[in-house]
């Protein structure tokens, strides 16, 4: 199965399911002469995988890229780069029991009454095994804008949220421990919490904050493909994002316009950033920054009730392996669809100028 993910000059098309032998993609768009790090890119890859802690889901995959096309001598050649990563843990079995029920808050019934047809299996399109091949392709778009800097991180477990300063001390302090957040005695608590739900069979929701400095005056546009509106769509294409904020998001919907105008410095800076380093779809120069809710996984390790194609509601518990919080594995996932948004924005831009 295939389909488009993102694209306009660098356009991501995704083929493979969950529960069969590979994910892949086919990124189209990358300049050629790009000397591509290699390494960067299975780290990017080590941060999403499953089975890296106690808190995630305990699936095991390797997930390590194989490039097919598009790269000779590890430089790009212009061409689409081609690419699968091998599904090496998946177990089709412990879906048997969903064969004829939807899930509540699931596309089961949704993509059966669309289609007409569905495969029970992992979850098809809608599984988060689909975001291996964002990863590859966002891994590649760092490097086509290296000087921007994309720094994602959980901000908020369920009702608890992270409102101690962030700074550059605070970012190194992301991968140092396994719920991604910038303060190393918050991080242990959420942990600690997110184990005690698991315990209840139950998820837990989040959000992940996202900084992007770097981006210079003048990328995005006024109309079709304004640079919020981009993240926002890129944001809200991942499995169980809720809500996307920018800027001064909902808070600014409180305030009046004397507080919340940016006002110009001399140098064209301005002195506060409301406006979340976009301003009429276009970056100002100043930095981006962006919020992005995740629902709790729907799969729940306890009973609940289950609608059968026979149009029964029973009671069924969960099965398989699940993340009782799957924001600690989304902050590489924000970070990749962010860097396929701004490159994507760069080509742009390079278009517009002689």
């Amino acid at each position: 199965m295939a389909g488009a993910i993102f694209g306009s000059l660098l356009t991501l098309s995704t083929f493979g399911e969950s529960h069969g032998p590979a994910m892949g993609g086919i990124l189209s768009g990358c300049p050629a002469g790009l000397t591509l790090d290699f390494e960067a890119i299975n780290f990017e890859l080590s941060r999403r995988k499953p089975g890296q802690s106690a808190i995630v889901t305990q699936r095991k995959e390797p997930d390590g890229v194989k490039f097919l096309s598009g790269i000779y001598e590890g430089v790009t050649t212009g061409t689409p780069i081609g690419f699968v990563v091998e599904n090496a843990n998946q177990k089709s079995g412990d879906y048997d029991h969903l064969k004829s029920v939807y899930r509540p808050s699931h596309a089961d019934y949704t993509y059966e009454k669309k289609y007409g047809h569905r495969d029970h299996r992992g979850g098809g399109r809608a599984s988060a095994r689909e975001t291996v091949s964002w990863v590859v392709a966002g891994a590649i778009a760092k490097q086509i804008i290296p000087k921007v800097k994309i720094s994602a991180y959980v901000s908020a477990v369920g009702p608890h949220e992270y409102t101690g300063q962030i700074d550059e001390l605070a970012l190194k302090q992301v991968e140092q421990n396994v719920l991604r957040a910038p303060d190393l005695i918050w991080a242990k608590e959420m942990e600690e919490f997110i184990k005690s739900v698991r315990k209840e069979g139950d998820t837990v929701g989040g959000v992940i904050s996202c900084h992007v400095d770097g981006v210079p005056l003048g990328w995005g546009s006024p109309v079709f493909e304004k640079l919020h509106a981009s993240l926002g769509k890129a944001m809200l294409t991942i499995n169980a994002v809720k809500g996307f904020e920018y800027g001064s998001g909902f808070q600014g919907a409180k305030m009046r316009g004397s507080a919340h105008n940016d006002l110009y410095r001399a140098d064209g800076r301005t002195q506060t950033n409301y406006s979340g380093g976009i301003q009429g779809g276009i970056s100002n120069g100043e930095p981006i920054f962006f919020r992005v809710a995740f629902k709790p996984v729907a799969t729940l390790m306890q009973a609940q009730e289950v609608l059968d194609k026979d149009g029964q509601i029973k009671t069924q518990g969960g099965k398989g392996r699940h993340d009782p919080c799957v924001v600690p594995r989304a902050v590489p996932i924000v970070e990749a669809m962010t860097a396929l948004v701004l490159a994507d924005a760069y080509l742009m831009d390079r278009t517009t100028k002689i």
